[in-house]
């Protein structure tokens, strides 16, 4: 039985992510990326990538109240307190797998979606009469469409530092839908 460069093996994964889970996150990774490249070039595409985002939050919000286990919020949202002690063991290399989103990366899921919600509400805004032209709904729109770049990079980083301290390939599994299979000493939240 060959494994992958982190060694999972076909027969030893599970089902994680489903479909729509998946297919948000790249669609998600497309809308932001044309939206933030055209924005000061093609006014049409950028607003049209804009509302796919409103469109895929929208749904990421129902999805995460009625979805799947791993794509509720309720599986990995979590209290401050559980995020900074993470954080600890991450930094202490002591940070247990878990199966789904760990602490972390359930509040960057929250800081994501909060500031793109954001970017899409005030890029609307910027479409109607009563506030083009506005220089604080194009101030907050600037700022937190920048805000979302810092964000995704330390998203991209947490996945890096996950995968290399787990040995797993978590964009490999954000494309397939699975992980490794949970040993005894894993969270399956």
């Amino acid at each position: 039985m060959q494994g992958d460069q982190y060694g999972a093996a076909a027969d030893t994964e599970v089902k994680v992510w489903d479909p729509f889970v998946r297919i948000f996150h790249w669609s998600l990774v497309l809308s932001f990326t044309v939206a933030f490249i055209s924005a000061e070039e093609w006014d049409d595409l950028h607003i049209w990538a804009g509302y796919m985002a409103a469109g895929l939050i929208v749904f990421r919000l129902v999805w995460g109240l009625f979805g799947p286990r791993h794509a509720r919020f309720i599986s990995f949202v979590t209290s401050p307190g559980n995020v900074v002690a993470y954080a600890k063991q991450i930094l202490t290399g002591d940070a247990p797998r878990y199966l789904g989103h760990n602490p972390l990366g359930g509040a960057m899921i929250l800081a994501l979606i909060l500031s793109l919600a954001v970017v899409s509400v005030t890029g609307w805004m910027f479409t109607l009469d009563r506030f083009w032209g506005v220089e604080w709904v194009e101030a907050v729109h600037a700022t937190f469409a920048n805000m979302m770049v810092g964000l995704v990079a330390l998203h991209v980083c947490g996945v890096l530092i996950s995968s290399l301290s787990h040995k797993e390939n978590l964009v490999r599994a954000m494309v397939t839908g699975r992980k490794r299979a949970p040993s005894p000493s894993d969270i399956n939240a």
